[in-house]
């Protein structure tokens, strides 16, 4: 880190042993990322005029190059943040779920979907209960009656848009669950 860490305790007492453990926690988040140019961590411990049930609120700034992190826990009578150990570490996960992510997405990455295959009705073979559909590059995908969802199959006309999920068959690739768009 460029700027050394930063521990603020608000409305309550600073504690060394909870300055450790939050020493501990940003080592283990520096592993993460290499690139972590400052670190803030601010404890608050908020309705301090109730005997008890005070929560804490844990907030966390991580600056990157060209990435600003920002946690803020608000407990929201969340009675388990009455223990600011459980505060403080619900407060750095979701801080390390967000670096791990903009890690991975600066890496490349990241998660893709396969898109869902679309196509239009080409054939149907009503008295067979089947039909054909042909996708826009040309492949051909047959399906059976049971195989269409949200629509009676004997509404189905030539031409409808369509998506599925192709899977292998016994003569080759077939659609199954197919939704009319």
């Amino acid at each position: 880190m460029q700027i050394p860490l930063q521990i603020n305790f608000r409305h309550m007492e600073t504690s060394a042993a909870l300055e450790a453990k939050i020493r501990e926690k940003v080592q283990k988040i520096e592993q993460f990322s290499e690139h972590i140019t400052s670190f803030r961590v601010t404890i608050d411990l908020e309705h301090k005029h109730h005997r008890q049930g005070n929560l804490f609120v844990v907030k966390i700034d991580i600056t990157l190059p060209g990435k600003e992190i920002v946690i803020a826990r608000h407990p929201d009578n969340n009675h388990a943040h009455e223990d600011v150990y459980v505060a403080l570490s619900d407060a750095f996960g979701a801080a390390r779920r967000q670096l791990e992510d903009y890690v991975r997405k600066i890496r490349g990455k990241v998660k893709t979907h396969e898109e869902v295959p679309r196509g239009r009705i080409k054939a149907l073979y009503l008295d067979q209960d089947y039909g054909l559909i042909e996708t826009p590059v040309g492949s051909e995908f047959y399906f059976h009656r049971n195989s269409v969802l949200d629509k009676d199959f004997d509404s189905l006309s030539v031409g409808d848009s369509v998506r599925f999920s192709e899977e292998m068959g016994e003569d080759g690739p077939q659609a199954s669950t197919v939704h009319v768009r």
